[in-house]
């Protein structure tokens, strides 16, 4: 269900607090039982559609802790 998915994406990002790749994303997800496997596939085509939606900005790059790759960063977008 994407409804419930971009929900536990935003209520990660919004618990974190610090802009996170998607791969951490899945990592919390895998964590808190949202998923059965901390793989970014789960978390990466949502954070795509939020991206699309205006929800996420892409913040920066960092070299992936998981993946030795350099990957983007996102946070939720502030509404003013």
């Amino acid at each position: 269900d994407k409804k419930r998915r971009y929900a536990e994406i935003v209520e990660i990002m919004t618990d974190n607090k610090e802009p996170m790749t998607a791969k951490e994303i899945s990592v919390e997800m895998y964590k808190r039982g949202y998923t059965p496997t901390s793989e970014r596939n789960f978390s990466s085509p949502r954070i795509t559609e939020l991206l699309k939606n205006g929800v996420l900005d892409v913040v920066g790059k960092k070299r992936c802790k998981f993946t030795g790759k350099t990957v983007s960063v996102y946070e939720l977008r502030t509404l003013i």
